[in-house]
């Protein structure tokens, strides 16, 4: 079963390591971020399946954070730490969509059970994807590679399998440039050139070999963005 990815978002340092060290004791694949901007910036352009998010956070505070990745991730689910325990506090965290909410202190295990309790009911999140099989080439994600029928392969960047892993999850559907540059890219689309989408996608047709003038594999839809063409999973 591939381990779920957790986010701590927490600046002090020592409850950062130890919630890390908990985290990958009860064989979660944790990651972490010091700060508001690199935490919502990881949480957003990562493959991460819930957020363990503190409120008091330089740069941007959890509710910031919370509300700003709700607009982007709204079904990625949240657990806000904090030291307040006012329910105002509470309200707020839920009303801007947390999943949940924990007052520090506490303990390791009572984490731990909650954690596992938010992604048992939080529905509809795609599986990471193994491997998708194409004409005469398998992209695989595990390995960060694409294999040919004719027995060579060609290596992808962790950003290129990023990007092709995203689109194959939107199989069949048109995935925005302004999408692409938030989701796999962490930015914000506001005032950006997505001229950038537009260059990386030309390198994943190299590497796939889907011809520019005639791409078979990943199809431009003027005007709007790219889809990629997968055989319906069996």
């Amino acid at each position: 079963m591939t381990r779920a990815t957790v986010l701590v978002v927490e600046d002090d340092r020592a409850i950062r390591r130890g919630l890390v060290d908990a985290l990958r004791f009860a064989d979660f694949a944790p990651i972490e971020a010091s700060d508001g901007p690199g935490g919502l910036s990881t949480a957003i352009a990562g493959d991460v399946d819930l957020v363990l998010l503190d409120v008091l956070l330089p740069g941007l505070d959890g509710f910031e954070v919370l509300s700003r990745l709700r607009e982007v991730r709204p079904a990625l689910p949240v657990i806000v730490l904090t030291a307040r325990g006012h329910e105002e506090d509470r309200l707020r965290g839920l009303g801007l969509g947390a999943d949940d909410y924990v007052v520090k202190p506490f303990s390791a295990k009572e984490l731990l059970l909650r954690v596992e309790a938010v992604l048992r009911r939080s529905p509809g999140r795609p599986q990471p994807l193994a491997a998708v099989t194409l004409p005469g080439r398998t992209i695989d994600f595990a390995r960060q590679e694409v294999r040919f029928a004719d027995g060579s392969r060609e290596g992808l960047s962790e950003q290129e399998a990023r990007l092709l892993s995203f689109l194959a999850h939107h199989r069949g559907k048109v995935v925005t440039r302004q999408e692409l540059l938030q989701r796999v890219f962490g930015l914000d689309p506001q005032g950006l050139n997505t001229r950038a989408v537009d260059m990386r996608i030309a390198r994943l047709r190299e590497r796939l070999r889907d011809p520019a003038d005639d791409p078979q594999v990943i199809l431009t839809v003027r005007g709007k963005g790219y889809s990629l063409v997968l055989p319906e999973p069996s």
